[in-house]
């Protein structure tokens, strides 16, 4: 498997990989999860997948897109839009609760990541973990070329303990909610935008 980085001006360099990793988001928030988010038969895409975005995904031997996340700093701004959890929290969504943290944050030293998703094809949980450490792994590197330390995340509660299990100290920042749409619980976790000290994280390959 393989990490791969970019932003949307480098989406060229990548084939398929952006439309391919939309589309697993489709697959994944809409066909299963029922979210009631912007789509079409094809692909899922929001408001936040703009020039300030960065997306960490991974491939398969073959350039299959396995999983995928994005991320965005709190501190952007697209037109009316900041960042997903900042608009919520103003009111612009209605979708996300407003109160799930005390103070909106909003520094260039936080990213906020989104749309994690992993294949339903991977059906190995050792593969899946795998995925899981290197969509982080590229999150942190851009995060810390761009002057980021710290990642938060609103997402599902099994988020926290996968993260804590790979060793990158993952900390709630707030009460968890139940997700109308889907029934689950999420919150906002974070966590310190540094690599583990290992050799696996030398490198952004490793062996499925």
């Amino acid at each position: 498997m393989e990490n791969i980085t970019f932003e949307l001006s480098h989406v060229h360099l990548h084939g398929p990989a952006f439309f391919d990793y939309l589309s697993l988001r489709k697959q994944f928030f809409v066909d299963a999860l029922h979210w009631q988010i912007p789509h079409n038969a094809e692909v899922e895409m929001d408001q936040y997948d703009n020039p300030m975005a960065r997306y960490s995904l991974v491939l398969d031997d073959d350039g299959n897109v396995l999983a995928g996340a994005r991320a965005m700093s709190t501190a952007a701004q697209w037109g009316d839009h900041t960042y997903m959890l900042k608009d919520a929290m103003t009111g612009k969504l209605d979708s996300i609760p407003s109160n799930l943290l005390d103070d909106v944050i909003e520094s260039p030293k936080v990213w906020e990541c989104t749309r994690l998703v992993i294949s339903p094809e991977v059906k190995s949980m050792r593969v899946r973990t795998q995925c899981l450490d290197l969509i982080v792994g590229g999150l942190i590197d851009m995060a810390n070329k761009e002057g980021a330390d710290t990642l938060i995340s609103l997402s599902n509660l099994w988020l926290l303990r996968a993260l804590k299990r790979l060793g990158y100290g993952a900390e709630l920042l707030g009460e968890p909610y139940q997700n109308d749409d889907d029934g689950h619980k999420y919150a906002v976790m974070a966590i310190a935008a540094r690599q583990k000290q290992s050799a696996e994280h030398a490198a952004h390959k490793t062996a499925a």
